[in-house]
């Protein structure tokens, strides 16, 4: 089903009891952050508070907060649904390169009807705030050692300067007074890539922020879409209807009809400030930096907005399972330009970029190689620090097997393989920001031409005869 909007959903997650509502006063400063950092870790519902110190707006917080509310979030009943529907619409012959197969697949659905949609007003603009104020919304601190407020679940929106292509990032924002914040986003982002696109220009970006969109939405916007999709185009394709957008009332961008809040402004080009610390979803502080100035210009809202937020620090934690949904959802794709792949899985103490989980249908001596090496080539997975290779009999999703696969296959001087590459800015275990080592783990079984030329033990298991007839006779044998 497609969400109208936040409160659409929050009324939905309501009647499936799997909302709680608060009603008491509660502080957005570290108290919002330890009830729902207890929620998410044992599964809880999400969490409206209606009564928030300082500001007049409900917040809503852990709005991905388990696989099967993510999944409602979307619309489906198993994320593997939506890795189907993309499986479908591949053609089976297509451009040679993965951004070029899912630009053909969104042309597809574009022709199809599913382009964001511009109309003349929208709710989003029911209140127009001239001069703005960003210490009205209940923005949180998360961690005692934050270095102020954080929005932390903002849709940023920005514009190229000169293909017009709009896009839209995940990046947090720290306010510092009612009229200025500081945008946090990191060099391999597309956001920061139109920001140095400005300053060659030499003038300020405009930029828009939307927050509280309807799930699939927001969920777009963490996407690792290829530069040039359109994120409400994807966001369409997740829905089955478009995204209704409206020209925004200070800068020259198309935002989200129904969000609950636009905060419009402008990045200066080259003026920076002091970013930081704050404790991210490593499970640990990122340190302070220079970020670009953003200056607002204009709020627009809903007359009766909510505001929506989310936590992040040490697993598991909400994003985990937005990461969850790119993993399925995104899988299709890496395997047209890898068939030989059969799964994959980020792990939550890996957080997304620290380690990926492979399995391969092993076809000849090195094909462990191969794949990592092709992994490191592609787009954000660019960035992932460990990876380890195992066979199609491993099931990647059951980490205590690819654990047991891992320690008993791997021989450490021949398995285990380094390169030099692109890392996270908030891997801070390199010597440098940004560049430093990676690890690949075969831990395939090895073959003659891979330097083993010892006899490979078999698995132990058991007979299929004898499986079968027990499962017939469980009750015989006095269980339930």
């Amino acid at each position: 089903m497609a969400y109208k909007d936040l409160q659409d959903y929050l009324q939905t997650l309501d009647a499936c009891r799997e909302l709680h509502r608060v009603r008491v006063i509660v502080d957005p400063v570290l108290e919002i952050t330890e009830l729902a950092d207890r929620m998410v870790k044992t599964g809880g519902p999400a969490l409206l508070f209606e009564n928030v110190k300082g500001s007049i707006y409900p917040v809503a917080v852990n709005l991905f907060g388990t696989l099967e509310r993510t999944c409602r979030a979307l619309g489906v009943t198993t994320l593997d649904e939506i890795a189907a529907r993309i499986t479908a619409l591949i053609p089976s012959v297509a451009p040679s390169s993965l951004a070029d197969k899912l630009k053909l697949l969104l042309r597809l659905k574009d022709i199809a009807g599913l382009q964001p949609k511009s109309i003349r007003s929208a709710p989003v603009q029911q209140i127009i705030e001239q001069p703005a104020d960003l210490t009205t919304l209940p923005v949180l601190q998360c961690w005692p050692k934050d270095g102020g407020k954080f929005i932390t679940l903002p849709l940023v929106i920005t514009k190229h300067p000169d293909t017009g292509i709009q896009n839209i990032g995940m990046y947090r924002i720290q306010i510092l007074n009612s009229l200025t914040a500081i945008i946090h986003w990191h060099i391999h982002h597309d956001g920061a890539a139109h920001h140095r696109a400005y300053r060659e220009h030499g003038r300020p970006m405009d930029i828009a922020v939307a927050l509280g969109c309807d799930p699939a939405t927001i969920y777009a916007a963490t996407a690792p879409l290829p530069s040039g999709i359109d994120e409400l185009l994807f966001a369409g394709f997740l829905r089955g209807t478009p995204v209704e957008t409206v020209p925004a009332v200070t800068v020259d961008l198309q935002v989200p009809a129904h969000a609950e809040f636009v905060i419009e402004g402008r990045v200066h080009c080259t003026e920076t400030r002091r970013e930081g610390p704050f404790g991210d979803h490593t499970g640990f502080y990122s340190l302070e930096d220079e970020y670009p100035l953003f200056e607002i210009t204009a709020i627009t809202r809903k007359k009766s907005p909510v505001y929506p937020a989310t936590i992040v620090g040490k697993p598991l934690m909400e994003d985990y399972f937005l990461g969850k949904a790119t993993e399925r959802i995104f899988l299709p794709f890496i395997k047209m330009q890898l068939p030989e792949i059969v799964d994959i899985n980020f792990p939550a103490a890996g957080v997304f970029h620290n380690c990926v989980l492979v399995s391969i249908k092993k076809a000849y001596p090195g094909h462990a190689r191969k794949v990592a090496s092709a992994l490191w080539g592609m787009g954000q997975m660019m960035l992932t620090k460990t990876i380890i290779i195992v066979e199609d009999t491993v099931d990647v999703q059951n980490l205590a097997e690819t654990a047991w696969v891992a320690f008993s296959n791997v021989d450490p001087e021949r398995d285990i393989f380094t390169v030099k590459g692109p890392l996270d800015v908030l891997d801070h275990s390199s010597p440098t920001p940004l560049y430093g080592s990676k690890v690949g783990i075969d831990a395939t079984r090895k073959w003659p031409e891979e330097g083993h030329p010892r006899q490979w033990p078999d698995l132990v298991t058991m007979d299929d005869a004898i499986i079968r007839r027990v499962t017939q006779r469980w009750k015989e044998y006095g269980f339930s």
